[in-house]
């Protein structure tokens, strides 16, 4: 008996094609329960999207979370490797959350993967072809585009505007926003080095294409960033022109390092898919690997296919 696809459910379509793309890369599928003990969540609440999380106490006193994140329950459950190789993970499950700020709590769907262990160039540059490449499944003949950031570059731009505790995550805060008026506004406020303030200024309207952009980027960068720029230039060589530089991706650097970097479709408001390099969050948890990963967002291409959650 042929199997009908058509009777597949947007999820599931989505679900099957982007975890056969990651079996065929290595990628194992890994299983997880619908809850944890919340204490996991209390103490990372700035790695999730949102700190509004479901709780029950389970019959033994435990408080316990219905997941509103997959890459915390993995990294909870991962150990270190000692053979200096990398493990790779790929998922897709259910977590609970409001996908809106003050809307209801939702069952929503995440496939994606998680890389861990000795990281380089190599399975970092994997990692952003897997993302082009999972657009391109999900993107149903609509233009997608892979928005890339390095948080060691843009660390490097921050540090030389001299500012620090507040007036640096304001201005990270401005970044994030590209709001170039306010930006200019807080250096010429606090005194900052009106070169370094220009500097980042242009480093929010690099050229679209990526050469272009990398040739600015090198002339513009402090050279406490040179090594960073170097090593985002070796990871996305070959990627094609669907990727963009696009410093305004601000990740908490509690928690990120490196490269990180958000997928879009035309026509999709919000990212449709979202990643980075989170080594700091390894070590909060205790871990001495690195990792990277990224996420698609599922409930955000359901329109895209012409179906829509009840």
């Amino acid at each position: 008996m042929e199997f009908d696809e058509s009777l597949l459910t947007v999820e599931e379509r989505i679900g099957f094609s982007l975890r056969a793309l990651y079996r065929d890369y290595g990628y194992a599928l890994y299983r997880m329960s619908k809850f944890e003990e919340y204490d996991l969540y209390a103490r990372n609440k700035d790695f999730l999207i949102t700190d509004n999380v479901i709780t029950f106490n389970d019959a033994g006193g435990r408080l316990m979370a219905l997941k509103p994140d997959v890459t915390l329950s993995i990294v909870r459950a991962t150990r270190d490797r000692t053979d200096g190789g990398v493990q790779k993970l790929c998922y897709n499950e259910h977590v609970y959350r409001a996908p809106h700020p003050g809307g209801s709590f939702q069952e929503l769907t995440q496939v994606g993967l998680e890389c861990i262990g000795s990281l380089g160039d190599r399975e970092v540059a994997e990692t952003l072809m897997l993302a082009l490449l999972s657009l391109e499944r999900v993107a149903c003949g609509r233009d997608y585009t892979l928005n890339v950031s390095h948080l060691g570059v843009l660390s490097a731009f921050l540090d030389s505007l001299g500012l620090s505790g507040e007036r640096r995550q304001t201005a990270l805060e401005l970044v994030a926003r590209r709001s170039g008026h306010e930006l200019d506004s807080l250096c010429r406020e606090c005194g900052a080095d009106r070169s370094a303030a220009q500097a980042l200024q242009h480093l929010l309207r690099l050229p679209p294409d990526p050469a272009g952009a990398l040739e600015v980027l090198r002339a513009l960068c402090p050279p406490a960033g040179a090594a960073s720029v170097a090593g985002l230039a070796r990871v996305i060589e070959g990627l094609g022109d669907r990727v963009r530089l696009d410093f305004s991706i601000v990740s908490d650097m509690h928690y990120y390092n490196g490269v990180v970097f958000k997928g879009y479709l035309n026509g999709v408001p919000a990212a449709v898919l979202s990643g980075g390099q989170y080594d700091q969050l390894m070590r909060k948890l205790g871990h001495s690997a690195r990792a990277i990963g990224f996420a698609v967002y599922v409930e955000r291409l359901e329109r895209v296919s012409g179906e829509e959650r009840l």
